[in-house]
């Protein structure tokens, strides 16, 4: 009767499941300086972008990791401060200083997006996917609007309702400039009103 059945496998072994490699163990944060909060001859600009039509490309902790990443690198290398930033789903902020041999602020988010969106890209699978829409930059030559705007920075992912204290929130800048500004520092960039704050960020 049972010569009819088929021999016994002589092993049995799950297929290995495959996983798509997010890329090497990222370095550790490139953090900037502690901030100095007034305002500078070299320039201190806010700058907004997003992408494009505002998807919402940056969707996992690992992609957002990415983006916070290459931010604070690149800003290092192309000599320019970081004071405060905020890294989305879709889009991010930053108020980053000037000095004497600073890049071009077009180079610097030239290099950013270009780098960025090829990196995305290659996470997701797809190829020559258009990832940045553009980006805004003002100067802020007024102190109250330089700090204003630094704590609407900070305080970014409250105003888009993901966190209820900014500190929280993984990719923005409120856990290390509570960690390295002095308690006045934070009490008096903190004590700004951000609801009348005037920056693109309807997303």
């Amino acid at each position: 009767m049972d010569e009819h059945l088929p021999p016994p496998p002589r092993t049995f072994a799950l297929k290995p499941t495959t996983t798509k490699a997010i890329g090497p163990v990222a370095p550790p944060k490139d953090w900037p300086h502690a901030p100095v909060h007034r305002l500078s001859e070299h320039g201190i600009y806010i700058v907004t972008a997003s992408t494009l039509y505002k998807r919402r490309l940056f969707d996992t902790p690992a992609k957002r990791d990415l983006l916070e990443r290459m931010l604070l690198t690149l800003a290092k290398k192309c000599v320019w401060q970081l004071e405060a930033w905020a890294v989305l789903v879709s889009h991010y902020h930053f108020v980053a200083r000037g000095a004497p041999d600073s890049a071009p602020m077009g180079d610097f988010l030239k290099e950013l997006h270009s780098r960025s969106a090829r990196e995305l890209n290659r996470l997701d699978g797809v190829e020559d996917r258009t990832v940045w829409y553009n980006f805004r930059d003002t100067r802020l030559t007024y102190q109250y609007a330089y700090l204003a705007r630094l704590n609407y920075v900070h305080q970014n992912a409250v105003k888009h309702g993901l966190v209820r204290v900014a500190n929280q929130y993984p990719w923005c800048s409120a856990a290390w400039f509570e960690r390295t500004a002095s308690a006045a520092q934070v009490k008096t960039i903190y004590r700004f009103k951000i609801d009348q704050v005037k920056v693109d960020d309807d997303f």
